[in-house]
Formats: structure tokens, C-alpha cells, sequence
């Protein structure tokens, strides 16, 4: 959790303000996961800060939902191409890759527990 926290710190993700007249505010909560390495052993333990979106009105607290994702044709032709150039595939995980992208609309986030600020 500390680690998550810090990610969103350091990245700027938030401001802390008051809730404006007429704002509705997004609760938030913490999702664990444990990852294995692949002998079977824990790996690291990892928290994710959420947010409840479902408690958003389409047309009142967002317009627009999308997440990009590659199609399977693109994997295909990428593998193709890196065993045709003998290329050796690596695989790559970006921490928070989602806090780099923009929001169009305000979002308010209750705090998360235990990180309660005034």
C-alpha cells in the first residue's frame, strides 16, 4: 500500500480539496493481490488503490469509458516478425502506465483508508 500511495504521490495523481457544492465523490477502496514466481513461491505482495466507479452516473459524473487494447491480429504479426528477424520477444510491465493518460472530467475520490489527510 505504502508503494501504491507513493506511485500516486510522486506522480502527481491527485490534489486534496474540499467537495464542491453540487460534486458527487467516488469512493475508493484497497484490492490485494499475490504474485507468484513461477516455481510456485510468493513473489511480492501487491495493493491497488481503486476506485468505485459503479456508483457513477453515465451523463452526470463521466461521458466516455474506453481502454485501449491490443487485437490479437497486431500480437500475431509482431511475434511473426521478431521469429522471422530471430528478435527475441521480451515482456514489459509499467507501473501505473493508466496515471499517464488525461482526464476530460473532475473526479472526486474520497481518501483512501489509513492514508486519511486533513
Amino acid at each position: 500500500m505504502e508503494d501504491e500511495m507513493s506511485a500516486l504521490h510522486a506522480n502527481g495523481t491527485w490534489d486534496l480539496v474540499s467537495l464542491p457544492p453540487g460534486k458527487t465523490v467516488v469512493g475508493c477502496r484497497w484490492v490485494y493481490t499475490v504474485k507468484m514466481s513461477p516455481n510456485g513461491r510468493i513473489d511480492r505482495l501487491k495493493a491497488r488503490l481503486v476506485a468505485k466507479g459503479y456508483t457513477q452516473i453515465p451523463g452526470l459524473d463521466y461521458g466516455d469509458t474506453f481502454s485501449p487494447v491490443a487485437k490479437v491480429a497486431s500480437v500475431r504479426l509482431l511475434l511473426s516478425l521478431a521469429a522471422i528477424n530471430h528478435w527475441s520477444p521480451h515482456q514489459l510491465d509499467i507501473k501505473n502506465v493508466f496515471l499517464h493518460g488525461d482526464l476530460e472530467d473532475e473526479v472526486y475520490m474520497e481518501q483512501p483508508l489509513g492514508f486519511i489527510t486533513s
